[in-house]
């Protein structure tokens, strides 16, 4: 095990605390030639929750800003697995990714050229707090027995039956096994990725609502997800996003699959800082004409008045951004800043 593994508290100080700056077509499935600098067409690969169809508009608006900022014909690429969108973006076959922090640093390990370009900032429009949630929850109607003198923890899950997201999802596997890791004093955290060792059973939900539902399905007893991918479907009814032991209420407007459980309620029992994931490039398979103007582009403040790609994160349909103030946007960022998360999951 690397020392890296024991850095979730820093990776919290260092997100409060850095200021450092850091016509189209749509396809469903891979492009079968990989992409070359001087290329045509270019390919953005996304993650399985943002391939969701309730991603739709948004994944559209990012497509003609890159077709604006670049000239070319923008294929989009949605995937249903992590993986095929990190070995998308690594092997060329796509030039661009929208990824969290884990899949950005297994592509850049299988290929040195896969770099972070942009990064949505802070509150204050810096990377200071450019982060947000990871959560361990559980059903509200059994919370109580996840308290220890009175306070919540996670002694009562081993042996439990959990879910997660992906073993490549930061928030919703790295950063919370990271967690139980230290807190059990575990040798090996690969014991947590498969039931009959530390869990009973452990379940994968593909994109953190999917996580959401095994919990509220009752297939499993705790289960991980992020704040940002749950706000369309669930609201804080009692204590704040990044206070343990708030309740998390299923909205009565909420879409499928959620709509089922309208009115349930979750409690989460951790609630950990997650470094803001890249807009990733793969440096061989794009122009650096390509890259810089997408970079431009990006990072003008007209950019960041397109409500089909950032909101409030209250409504039923989400955005890949969410702003929380009027002075977040996106900026530009290298490797050095995802040290903490290198660290953490040990590349």
């Amino acid at each position: 095990m690397k020392k890296g593994r024991i850095l979730t508290a820093f990776l919290g100080v260092f997100l409060l605390l850095t200021g450092v700056l850091a016509g189209c077509s749509s396809k469903s499935s891979a492009s079968e030639k990989a992409g070359s600098a001087d290329n045509k067409e270019i390919t953005m690969v996304f993650y399985p929750n943002e391939s969701a169809k309730n991603f739709t508009a948004s994944r559209k608006a990012l497509q003609e800003e890159l077709h604006k900022a670049t000239g070319k014909k923008i294929n989009i690429q949605t995937t249903t697995d992590y993986n095929v969108a990190i070995e998308a973006i690594a092997s060329g076959k796509a030039q661009l990714a929208f990824m969290g922090a884990d899949g950005y640093i297994q592509a850049h390990a299988q290929n040195s050229k896969i770099e972070p370009l942009l990064l949505q900032s802070g509150p204050d429009g810096t990377t200071k707090g450019a982060s947000y949630r990871s959560y361990l929850m559980v059903n509200k109607d059994k919370a109580d027995q996840y308290k220890k003198d009175g306070k919540f923890n996670i002694d009562k899950i081993k042996g439990e039956k959990a879910s997660f997201v992906s073993t490549s999802s930061t928030s919703g596997f790295a950063v919370p096994t990271d967690e139980i890791q230290k807190h059990f004093k575990l040798k090996n955290k690969d014991d947590l990725s498969e039931g009959g060792k530390f869990f009973e059973k452990v379940l994968y939900g593909s994109t953190h609502p999917g996580s959401a539902i095994n919990l509220l399905k009752g297939d499993v007893d705790v289960a991980a997800f992020d704040d940002i991918d749950l706000t369309p479907f669930l609201k804080v009814s009692e204590g704040s996003y990044d206070k343990v032991g708030s309740t998390f209420k299923v909205k009565d407007d909420a879409d499928a699959p959620f709509a089922q459980f309208k009115g349930k309620e979750l409690v989460n029992i951790s609630v950990l800082p997650v470094q803001n994931g890249p807009f990733v490039v793969n440096t061989k398979a794009l122009s650096k004409k390509d890259t810089d103007a997408i970079a431009k582009h990006f990072t003008a403040k007209e950019f960041t008045n397109n409500k089909d790609l950032f909101s409030d994160g209250k409504g039923k349909t989400p955005t890949l951004w969410q702003k929380k103030s009027d002075k977040m946007k996106l900026l530009k960022v290298d490797d050095d800043w995802y040290k903490p998360t290198h660290e953490l999951i040990g590349k």
